[in-house]
């Protein structure tokens, strides 16, 4: 999707945040990325890629926090034209050690998370090809 035209906005509502939360997620190293396929809403909704971010105070003072922010968001301006796809909301949750994790394998962590969401979600699309075969007959005695 390296060559795919998109926009990414930030995440702001709390609504948005609880809706990724019910969505699938996957979890490398010091972070979490969850996924959440948006409904289609308006124009050029499909080309809209929207991403949070979030550390809890578990993962430290404020600080603290603020600089895992500011690595994830780096992070993600870097690997989400690449990876991302449109029409899907990202939310990037911080763990124990993001501020401290040597940068290429934050990076390795961020861009596995996605790959993994990515083909977790094409993998769980409906197949279509058992659904349209007729089923076996029944081997009932007349």
């Amino acid at each position: 999707m390296a060559d795919a035209v998109f926009t990414i906005e930030r995440l702001k509502k709390r609504a948005d945040f609880l809706a990724c939360a019910r969505a699938p997620s996957c979890a490398r190293g010091a972070i979490v990325v969850q996924a959440r396929i948006r409904p289609e809403n308006g124009e050029g909704a499909d080309r809209l890629v929207r991403a949070g971010f979030t550390a809890t105070k578990r993962v430290g003072g404020a600080v603290v926090r603020n600089r895992a922010k500011r690595r994830m968001r780096e992070a993600a301006r870097l690997l989400l034209p690449a990876l991302a796809r449109p029409g899907v909301d990202y939310v990037f949750i911080a763990r124990g050690g993001v501020t401290t994790r040597p940068w290429e394998r934050l990076l390795d962590d961020v861009k596995s998370a996605l790959i993994r969401l990515a083909a977790d979600r094409d993998s769980s699309a409906p197949d279509l090809s058992r659904s349209a075969r007729p089923s076996a007959p029944s081997s009932k005695d007349d």
